[in-house]
């Protein structure tokens, strides 16, 4: 152990890097049911994707513990989830299986980025004012999801969307488990989401509303979406805009956390850089690669590995726990059948209202700032969509610099984004 994670050197212990994976594990488990119900909604089957979300996770994990010997956890990303199912499948009509194409094309990608110098160039260049207006909007867009998913939000002819039902049992249990996550996340309980989820699907199964399937059984068959991508129609010239919304936001959405994470535990060098980076890149491009061969979508570094941190995990043994933990949760399928939609549309909002306070951090005095990070954040829910909600910011952003005069303060690698998007609308 102390060869292989160095505990005395990080000033930490084996108790402690035990409790600290199982105070993660209980902070993103929530992931074992949602990455299911989201994904099903596109087609796939709800026990294989439950068998890939786990074994994503544990191989994830595990990469990052002893590659990198970060006490950081990954799953497959929220936000990234809604996109591939009612971005791509539902909202473009791609099949699913197209659609783990991009995933796997993104994932080869990245592993590649993170081999050459050019990752550098690309996270150091995008302006931080659009890196949180992305953080904000996948935010935003979880959001709709979770209010549409809850029957709070419903459609209308008239106005698009109004308020639905909330006198309807399974709106009023979505929004007393909204309440009670926030509630206990307050009062700093571990695993504050998944109590949540629980409590709402206990309380809807003694009323009625939903059907107990089971606790544990053998993991379910993992056939139906195991090697099943679509690399072929993920390649196609109107996929190009989703490959690169894939692989956009987890770049940027793994390098953000894993500096924030490192922050946390004192990991960063004396020059606030970030050790072993590589690694931890590699361990995060290679999780999506191995995902979504076994049949999710893209898997990312989780900010929920904060509460570990704050428990004491320094190490990679911390991830290695985590690993084991998600191995475990597999014989609990039925558990995750178990779970109704109402129940993890909480989970979804919450987690959404943690990623919006990206919004705090862009600069409020600069029009040629604000108004595009609001135009990037708004149209990711407004068009349903990530990637074009990603474009519409880069072209505003570069458009209102170079009009403006300001147009040397814009990064090079903003203008060919923002032109890659202008000739991918022109094109299709």
């Amino acid at each position: 152990m102390e060869s292989l994670f160095k505990l005395k050197e990080h000033n930490t212990t084996v108790r402690t890097e035990i409790l600290a994976g199982l105070t993660t594990f209980l902070t993103m488990a929530y992931i074992t049911f949602v990455n299911p119900a989201i994904l099903s909604d596109a087609g796939m089957d709800f026990g294989a994707v439950f068998v890939a979300t786990c074994l994503a996770a544990a191989f994830g994990t595990a990469a990052m513990g002893l590659l990198a010997n970060y006490p950081v956890a990954l799953a497959p990303g929220m936000g990234l989830n809604a996109f591939f199912t009612y971005g791509v499948v539902l909202g473009m009509g791609y099949t699913w299986q197209a659609a783990l194409g991009a995933v796997f094309v993104s994932g080869i990608l990245f592993i590649i980025l993170s081999i050459l110098p050019v990752r550098e160039w690309i996270i150091n260049s995008i302006p931080k004012t659009l890196k949180m207006a992305i953080s904000a909007g996948i935010g935003f867009f979880l959001a709709i999801i979770a209010l549409k998913n809850a029957g709070l939000v419903v459609d209308h002819p008239a106005t698009l969307v109004t308020l639905g039902d909330v006198t309807a049992l399974p709106a009023v249990l979505a929004i007393l488990g909204f309440v009670a996550m926030v509630a206990l996340d307050s009062l700093r309980v571990p695993g504050a989401i998944l109590l949540g989820i629980l409590g709402v699907t206990i309380i809807g199964i003694l009323l009625g509303v939903s059907e107990f399937v089971g606790i544990m059984d053998v993991p379910p068959d993992p056939s139906p979406t195991f090697l099943a991508m679509d690399i072929a129609g993920a390649l196609q010239i109107g996929m190009l805009s989703v490959v690169f919304a894939f692989l956009f936001v987890d770049i940027f959405d793994t390098a953000g956390t894993l500096v924030g994470l490192a922050h946390r535990a004192g990991l960063l060098d004396e020059q606030g850089r970030l050790p072993r980076l590589n690694k931890a890149l590699l361990a995060d491009s290679g999780a999506s690669v191995v995902g979504a061969a076994l049949g999710t979508s893209t898997t990312t570094s989780y900010i929920e590995s904060a509460s570990g941190i704050k428990a004491g995990g320094r190490t990679g043994l911390t991830a290695v726990v985590v690993a084991v933990l998600f191995l475990l949760a597999l014989f609990f399928a039925p558990l995750a059948q178990t779970v109704p939609g109402y129940a993890t549309a909480p989970a979804l909002l919450f987690v959404a209202c943690m990623m919006a306070r990206g919004i705090a951090e862009i600069d409020w005095d600069d029009a040629t700032e604000y108004a595009p990070a609001v135009v990037t954040a708004l149209a990711m829910p407004l068009t349903f969509s990530i990637a074009e909600g990603i474009g519409l910011g880069f072209i505003t952003y570069a458009a209102a610099k170079l009009l403006s005069g300001k147009g040397a303060s814009c990064p090079i690698a903003v203008y060919v984004i923002a032109a890659v998007f202008i000739l991918k609308h022109v094109i299709t």
